[in-house]
């Protein structure tokens, strides 16, 4: 009779208490430096500094508290306002205006295109720019003296004008140009992984059923993209609070304060005007307004998995 072989697995090697120990706190180990690093840089300075807030420190940090005296110099001076009122102007701007162009640019590359990987690099490379590169190549083309407006009059358009860099009125809306110009790409490419990733099946029934394609997008693909949104607004809210090497570059905060942003002002006043306490109160005022955006927005997220 022939005889027939069976492949039987080999048995898996046992392994050691010691080895068994190893596989559970080797990641542990890994992480830790990581974990102990953040909790100290991140969460331990916020804490520092929110108790610098309620000192009268000055040039180095003194622990006489003194209540709430620092948020309440804080809101009675004139620079901080003038910085939050431009922060409105300039984060309403710059957010509506990247949704806009983002929005935009992702449908217009969603249309399958020819040469939608180098329109798309094209449209991402400002992003690869640190803000201080990007306000200081703005700085040259916006200066009356060097960039646009002197072109244009070479040109021999001699009555043209374009002074807002040097424009108190007008030089906070400097900031929301360039900051647009950076960061719109980065928008886009967030819209364009969105609309790749809707179920084509949808806009096919809406296609059968007669819809346009402006249609479409306003009233089935866009509401699908909520979540894109809601992100792109986190996102672009935190650049926007956090706006420091833009500012500097491009404006220094001038003429006078009339583009100030607060990251501007906490800098100044913790580290050159040695007003360390007030400085630490207009950052936690900064983390106040990040969190009041992205704590509902968290919510928001928790609640509808919850109810998924």
């Amino acid at each position: 009779m022939p005889v027939t072989h069976t492949n039987t697995p080999a048995p898996l090697a046992s392994t050691t208490p010691w080895q068994d120990k190893m596989q559970v706190w080797l990641p542990k180990l890994i992480l830790s430096p990581t974990i102990v690093v953040t909790l100290i840089c991140v969460y331990g300075f916020v804490i520092w500094t929110g108790l610098l807030s309620f000192t009268k420190s000055r040039f180095l940090p003194q622990f006489d508290f003194v209540g709430w005296r620092q948020y309440e110099r804080l809101l009675n001076n004139d620079r901080w306002i003038t910085a939050c009122e431009n922060l409105l102007i300039f984060g309403g701007l710059f957010i509506a205006i990247c949704l806009l162009i983002g929005v935009l640019l992702a449908i217009f590359l969603d249309q399958k295109i020819q040469q939608e990987g180098m329109i798309r690099t094209i449209y991402l490379y400002p992003m690869a720019l640190s803000f201080i590169v990007t306000g200081t190549a703005w700085k040259w083309i916006l200066n009356p003296g060097l960039g646009l407006e002197n072109l244009v009059h070479q040109m021999g358009f001699t009555d043209f004008k374009f002074d807002w860099l040097v424009n108190s009125d007008m030089a906070v809306y400097t900031l929301v140009i360039a900051a647009v110009w950076q960061s719109s790409g980065f928008v886009m490419a967030l819209f364009l992984a969105g609309l790749r990733g809707i179920d084509s099946s949808i806009i096919n029934a809406a296609q059968i059923d007669g819809a346009s394609k402006p249609r479409i997008y306003w009233s089935i693909i866009l509401p699908c993209l909520r979540p894109v949104f809601f992100s792109a607004i986190i996102i672009l809210s935190h650049l926007a609070i956090k706006s420091f090497d833009l500012v500097t570059a491009l404006t220094s905060g001038g003429p006078g304060y009339s583009s100030d942003l607060p990251a501007l002002f906490m800098y100044a006043h913790s580290f050159t005007r040695g007003q360390m306490g007030l400085g630490a109160a207009s950052a936690i005022m900064m983390l106040a307004g990040i969190l009041a955006i992205l704590v509902p927005y968290l919510y928001s997220e928790l609640r509808g998995k919850r109810n998924a």
